[in-house]
């Protein structure tokens, strides 16, 4: 009876390992797993993950199959006389210091792993990463480059009216693009609530928090595009903030770094120009639809925020609504856009909801006007 008992319990471990190494190429399949990454932190990351999930398991076979023998072959239709080891001195030691070693096992490659994660040194690209609800600010310390980077992901499709593309909720105007190659230090911190900057295939997931910063670094290796979402619930529509970053080659990199150069200084000499009542509104619409959309709706009918179509404000004196967009409005979710938006956007949004939604004002703000009524604040 008992040869047949061990042979039961050499067929239960033997199932219960093919059990989980299916589980886990399941769960692979299905993206349950963590992803192994593109650097090489993500991959000690992963590596310390999986040897960690296999000792759990091999330690949890060792313990229900002493559990399962125990009661099978001891269970009362056999009438065996049990041992009796209570208060063994033996034991205790060994089931004291068996999870010890095992701990220090496990401790070692881990510990390296987290000094590493936090060892922010001898960068060579700094960036300042900023949390607004609900987008990114990105500033490339000592580059001269700075930008927003929104969801760009349709209100039609968030609403169903259109179809869902590939990278649903994951897809923004302006990406995060770094070099190949070269260590970057990420400094997070946060305008308004709390978010957390999380991209899986890089290994970095840091909070951004109000008045302080967080640091994380990365290097990656090859050319690709990441992506990743804030971690953190931040508000209502938190769902509506994603990440990516965009890998290139460093001439490719040198060259995107030139081009966003030239479009600030091509932004400085616009916004020294005056425009048309037509031109303000057709930028107007553009800044609306990334910036204001989400919260007051794509035709102006209002959701998180009111509705901009037959509003007093909008319909009311134009410096009362330059004010209300420059400084926002404390303890709700209207934003302060003074330092969101370049004068020029911000003089073309509202000559935009002026005039859009049937609100038919007519009247206009050069950026002159704007950067003129902030200098006075």
């Amino acid at each position: 009876m008992f040869k047949k008992d061990k042979k039961g319990l050499y067929s239960l471990v033997v199932a219960a390992f093919a059990s989980c190494s299916a589980m886990a190429e399941e769960g692979a399949r299905w993206g349950l797993n963590m992803t192994e990454g593109v650097t090489d932190t993500s991959r000690e990351i992963y590596g310390l993950h999986m040897d960690i999930f296999w000792w759990c398991v091999g330690i949890g076979v060792v313990v229900f199959g002493v559990m399962f023998y125990s009661m099978i072959a001891h269970r009362r239709s056999v009438r065996k006389e049990a041992s009796q080891f209570h208060e063994s001195t033996t034991l205790e030691i060994a089931w004291t210091v068996i999870p010890v070693i095992i701990l220090v096992i496990m401790a070692l490659p881990a510990t390296k792993t987290l000094v590493d994660i936090y060892d922010t040194s001898d960068s060579e690209i700094d960036i300042q990463i900023t949390g607004y609800q609900w987008k990114w600010r990105y500033d490339y310390v000592g580059q001269d480059v700075s930008f927003f980077s929104n969801m760009r992901t349709s209100q039609n499709e968030i609403q169903g009216v259109a179809q869902k593309g590939e990278h649903y909720l994951l897809e923004v105007d302006e990406p995060l693009v770094v070099p190949t190659g070269k260590k970057i230090r990420f400094i997070i911190t946060a305008n308004d609530v709390i978010h957390a900057w999380w991209v899986p295939a890089l290994a970095v997931k840091k909070d951004a928090i109000p008045g302080y910063n967080n640091e994380a670094w990365t290097v990656i290796d090859e050319p690709g595009i990441y992506r990743g979402q804030c971690a953190e619930l931040c508000g209502r529509d938190h769902g509506f903030m994603p990440i990516v970053v965009q890998a290139l080659d460093q001439a490719d990199y040198d060259a995107w770094l030139e081009e966003k150069r030239q479009e600030a200084e091509t932004l400085r000499e616009l916004m020294a120009q005056n425009f048309s009542f037509e031109e303000l509104m057709e930028r107007g619409e553009a800044v609306y639809q990334r910036n204001c959309a989400a919260c007051h709706g794509p035709n102006g009918e209002g959701g998180v925020g009111k509705a901009i179509a037959a509003s007093p404000i909008v319909r009311g004196d134009i410096n009362a609504q330059l004010d209300l967009l420059v400084n926002g409005v404390p303890g709700t979710a209207m934003q302060a856009f003074g330092n969101q938006l370049n004068d020029l956007d911000m003089a073309a949004v509202l000559t935009y909801t002026r005039s859009a939604f049937g609100n038919n004002m007519g009247d206009s703000m050069q950026a002159v006007d704007v950067y003129q009524y902030k200098a006075a604040q």
